[in-house]
């Protein structure tokens, strides 16, 4: 009676077991089916692209020191945007690192293979994503809607652009390890220690050529969008905003796009809408609402500021207020590259997104007149400035060497009758401290005539320090070494000041304001700047082919 007692019981549970079996598999089958029904992909994580756009993944990758004091990235989404979706990150993945410098004297740009961390994709109930959303992962044979159709095209878009630039990434690390063929440029090979790695330079700049593209948003109206000076201090500001509205990287279709611009002035901000009367720091308001507003609303006419959180957005101002007035946008301020010419690292300037550009001065809107001097032998003054009392660096510059030498001739003001530009090019070293700001024409002034710029500056990045290797063609002095001025310069040996000098007009093709543009001039070196950085953000999810 018990065997007959066990023989039902194990029927009976053999049963069950083979029914659940089945509840189990017969589920698993059918979604092995559909996936095998789509075919293999690259793109393991297309699923995610069900009810947001794609997150975007910041982080500098810096080859080998982190920027000290630089807080992580925020993921979280502007309070007044669409929300977005937020990851964390982990996994693995390659990614094209490279190692930014907080001054002109830390490490190279490098370009290397290293390891990135992926995100780990939210669970739906986290997201809040309805069950009953479309999945974009359908079968061949089922009819689809226009939503779905549109949203497969957008998303093969970014898997193009994010393929191409992982070929632009392997292009620039075989460049490193190889070199490059010079017969690829007819027009300059950059060579020699100027540059960090000459090879890396050279190869991303032509990277750059054959893909970068920008979208530029059209909304806006003159004079403070789509336009700038071009002939004060902030020469640098107008001519790029003016460059772009024409340039040969501009694409009319944001869905090739790899950078999006915001073409607003700082400077026209300030000039139409300051308010110097105006009590405390409500100043403030009516310029930083301005860019607020703007990016509001390209925020809520197209996707792109919203898919990637500000990260593949781009603005440049040369106006010394051009930092304060991007934290209008805290997304803007802490994701987007933020091309300045105030590149303080005091007040938020990160060299891993951001980047520096040259403060330049024309008089007259063009370089006329501004470029050349004499040879090292002909040249009598051992250093040479001449400027008012602004900032904290020039009062001190002044109490210790203000009509006190000969050789160290500095001034607050020149006599009458002498040209400011006869002296930079009677000069060895020009001197370049900071004003209110970091930023000052002083150094592209120097370069243009010759003299070795001498850098007297607290917190500041110099132009283009990811490429330009500035100890080869200017001298950095602390602030507390003022006193020590003649002494550091003297030491100098004549072959070292003309391996310098010669330097600084090589690097000068870099820093030149050429209308149109040429290439490699300071436009050019501006874009690649801004291009380096886009390389170094991708979609998460998508990988190199």
């Amino acid at each position: 009676m018990m065997e007959g007692l066990k023989k039902r019981v194990w029927k009976s549970f053999s049963s069950s077991s083979s029914t659940t079996s089945l509840w189990i598999t017969a589920p698993l089958l059918i979604l092995v089916c559909l996936v095998v029904a789509l075919g293999s992909s690259k793109a393991s994580s297309s699923w995610v692209f069900v009810d947001s756009y794609y997150p975007w993944s910041w982080d500098p990758f810096l080859a080998r020191d982190k920027i000290p004091g630089s807080p992580p990235p925020s993921n979280q989404p502007p309070s007044t945007f669409p929300s977005v979706v937020t990851a964390d990150n982990s996994g693995g993945g390659k990614i094209l690192a490279y190692n930014s410098s907080i001054n002109s004297s830390a490490s190279p740009l490098d370009f290397e293979s290293q390891e990135m961390q992926q995100p780990d994709i939210q669970k739906e109930e986290d997201l809040n994503i309805s069950s009953s959303v479309p999945s974009i992962i359908s079968s061949s044979n089922e009819t689809q809607t226009p939503l779905q159709v549109t949203i497969k095209s957008k998303f093969r878009n970014l898997e193009r652009l994010e393929a191409n630039l992982g070929k632009a990434r392997a292009a620039i690390r075989s460049a490193a390890v190889h070199g490059i063929n010079q017969t690829d440029d007819p027009d300059y090979v950059p060579t020699g220690s100027l540059y960090w790695n000459a090879n890396v330079f050279h190869r991303s700049y032509l990277e750059m050529e054959k893909q970068l593209k920008i979208f530029v948003y059209e909304e806006g109206e003159p004079p403070i969008f789509h336009n700038g000076p071009c002939k004060s201090i902030y020469a640098s500001e107008g001519n790029f905003i003016s460059h772009m509205e024409t340039s040969p990287f501009r694409t009319r279709d944001p869905e090739k796009a790899h950078i999006f611009f915001l073409p607003f002035s700082v400077t026209g901000i300030v000039y139409f809408l300051y308010d110097s009367s105006v009590p405390g720091k409500k100043h403030w308001f009516p310029m930083k609402q301005t860019v607020s507003d703007y990016v509001n609303l390209v925020a809520r006419k197209y996707p792109y500021w919203n898919r990637s959180i500000g990260a593949d957005h781009f603005m440049l101002a040369c106006h010394d207020w051009g930092p304060e007035i991007s934290k209008a946008v805290p997304e803007l301020f802490k994701n987007s590259i933020r091309a300045l010419c105030n590149a303080n690292t005091s007040e938020g300037f990160k060299p891993s997104k951001d980047v520096s550009i040259p403060e330049i001065l024309l008089p007259g809107g063009t370089m006329h007149g501004l470029i050349g001097g004499p040879s090292p032998s002909h040249r009598s003054i051992l250093a040479f400035f001449a400027g008012g009392l602004h900032g904290p660096i020039r009062p001190i510059l002044l109490e210790h060497w203000e009509n006190k030498d000969n050789d160290i001739q500095v001034h607050r003001y020149l006599p009458k009758g002498i040209s400011y530009y006869e002296m930079l090019r009677k000069s060895k070293f020009c001197i370049c401290p900071s004003g209110y700001e970091v930023a000052s024409p002083r150094m592209v002034e120097a370069i243009y005539t010759g003299c070795v710029p001498v850098l007297i500056k607290n917190h500041y990045v110099a132009p283009f320090s990811d490429v330009l290797n500035w100890k080869k063609f200017s001298i950095e002095i602390p602030v507390e070494d003022i006193p020590n001025l003649k002494k550091i310069l003297t030491d100098i040996s004549p072959r070292k000041y003309i391996r310098l000098q010669r330097k600084v007009l090589i690097a000068r093709r870099h820093f030149e304001v050429n209308l149109p543009p040429k290439r490699y001039d300071v436009t050019h070196m501006i874009l690649h700047s801004a291009w380096l950085r886009r390389l170094n953000v991708r979609l998460h999810g998508i990988e190199d082919t």
